[in-house]
This record gives structure tokens, sequence and C-alpha cells, in this order.
């Protein structure tokens, strides 16, 4: 069901399967080049920790993968269609007037033909209203909303430490030892060659790898501090947008302030601390569970 769903979205939005098949490109390469260029240097060949670098980073990349499956499979917070049609009518013919609501109030959607929860958005792509929409990300061909952001969040944090951390920390060691340690003995005879030409691949991959690490390493950053303000700010990217646009935001007031611990366990979960970074369900996020309507609109 969720694979037909993610099938889907690529149907709608072709950048939604480029986006992520580079990402995989990207991290395969990363891993390669790490095993097979970087690790093997004479500097790290005879090391005890070279088993122990190539173990942990292989763990990340594979956290990185899960988190990133997780993201892109899990629901985003999808709120459900009526079974039934409901008669808006009423809605429509009536005569405009100015909105009295509040934050807690429920809105309809023109699109859905369903009433939607407060600070839940329609997107253009999933053709869908997700409950605390921030973004739809062709990186992960989903929304990020209420119920996968976690996932979002650890896809990107796992990416910083596996690519533009280890892998760059590595790659930008060993091309300075490369270029700037002092130049070993030159091997004689018909190995020299060879040697000599290993050693110009794998400084080529090491510069390689520093390079995406660089450039990778800049974009992922970004967004993932902007995932942490955003909810630290309890305000999505949409809602900020929304406030921009609107006059008379200052009507309804802003929303009471709540502990910056309470935010993060609502995204990540109520577990150990230690648990955010695994990618599963450690535990159900707080708070009342979902209806689909509320009782005064049935």
């Amino acid at each position: 069901m969720a694979a037909a769903a993610a099938a889907a979205r690529c149907g709608r939005d072709p950048c939604g399967a480029l986006c992520p098949l580079l990402t995989y490109l990207g991290v395969g390469y990363a891993d390669y080049a790490v095993l097979a260029h970087v690790l093997p240097q004479p500097a790290l060949r005879g090391s005890p920790w070279c088993p122990v670098h190539a173990a942990a980073f292989n763990l990340i990349v594979l956290l990185l993968l899960a988190s990133h499956a997780r993201a892109v499979l899990a629901d985003p917070g999808l709120v459900p269609l009526p079974d039934t049609a409901i008669d808006f009518s009423d809605l429509r013919s009536a005569a405009p007037r100015k909105p009295e609501k509040s934050p807690e109030d429920w809105t309809v959607c023109e699109r859905c033909e369903a009433y939607r929860p407060p600070r839940a958005h329609h997107c253009r792509v999933c053709h869908r209203c997700v409950r605390r929409m921030d973004h739809h990300c062709p990186w992960i061909n989903n929304c990020v909303g209420e119920l996968n952001q976690k996932y979002f969040i650890q896809f990107l944090f796992y990416t910083a430490c596996s690519v533009p951390g280890l892998a760059s920390l590595y790659a930008a060691g060993l091309v300075l030892a490369t270029w700037l340690g002092p130049p070993g003995r030159s091997p004689v005879g018909p190995a020299a060659g060879g040697e000599s030409g290993s050693n110009r691949i794998q400084t080529a991959h090491s510069i390689v790898l520093l390079l995406e690490s660089l450039l990778f390493g800049a974009f992922v950053a970004v967004v993932f501090y902007d995932q942490l303000v955003s909810i630290i700010t309890d305000e999505t990217p949409l809602e900020k947008l929304q406030k921009r646009g609107l006059k008379e935001m200052d009507r309804e007031g802003p929303r009471a302030p709540r502990p910056k611990l309470a935010l993060l366990r609502e995204v990540f979960g109520r577990g150990f601390v230690l648990c955010w970074l695994c990618p599963c369900s450690c535990s159900p996020p707080p708070g009342p569970g979902y209806s689909p309507l509320p009782s005064r609109y049935v």
C-alpha cells in the first residue's frame, strides 16, 4: 500500500523519482570510496581502528537508509476522507464574511471536500491534506508531516554524519597528509608505476568525496537547522508564510509558548533521548488520539 502510494507520487512528480535515486547513488559512492580508497590508505590500513571505522561507517549508512525508507513509506499524517459525501452547499452559498476562527478551529478543504483539523494543509503533489504539513520534499518523495517528520530529521542527521562528517574528515585528512606529509621512500622496480597509479586513484576519490561532502553537507545542514527551528518555535514554514500574507493575524493572537522539550517529544516520542536516533516507533506521540471529525460537525 505504501509502495503503491510512493509510485503514484513519482508519476505526479518526476523530481520525486530522481532525487531519491541521486540520494542512493551519493550514499553508495561515499560508502564505496571510504571502504575501497580511504580506509586502505597506508595511514589507516595498518591501524587496529580500521575495522572499527569501517563498521561504524556502515552502521551509520544502514541507519541512514532505514530512516530514509521510513520517511518515504510512512504516512505523513494524511487527513482521512469521509466515507460518505458531505454537503458543503451551505458553506459555498453563504455570503462571504470575515474569518473569525481561532488556531483550534477546523476548516474545510475545497479540494478534498472534507473537514481538516487545525494546522493541516493541502499538498498539491499528494492531492491530500496533511496534518501539520511542513513541506513536500522531493528527496523523500513524500510530504514531511506530523507522523514522518521524525524519520526525515533522522535521515538528515545520518546524512550529515556519514557524508559530510566522517567521510569528509577522512578525505580531508588523507588529502592533506598526501600533499603536506613527508614523502616516503619511492618504490624501486616494476611495482613503482602501479603503486604510484594506485595512490593517484585514491587521492582522486578522496578529492571527489570531499567535494561531494561539502556540497551535500552545506545543503543538509541548512535543512536540518530549519527543521529544528520549526519544531522549537512550534511553527511550520507554511504557517509562517500564512502569517506574512494575512493582515489580521494579531486578532487571533499567538499560541501560548510551550516547553521546547515537550515540542521535541511530540515529534520524536516520549522514550529516552537515545531512542530518538532509532528509525522506529519507540513510543506513541503524546497527546490525544486523532479523530477524523469533531463531534460538533457530525
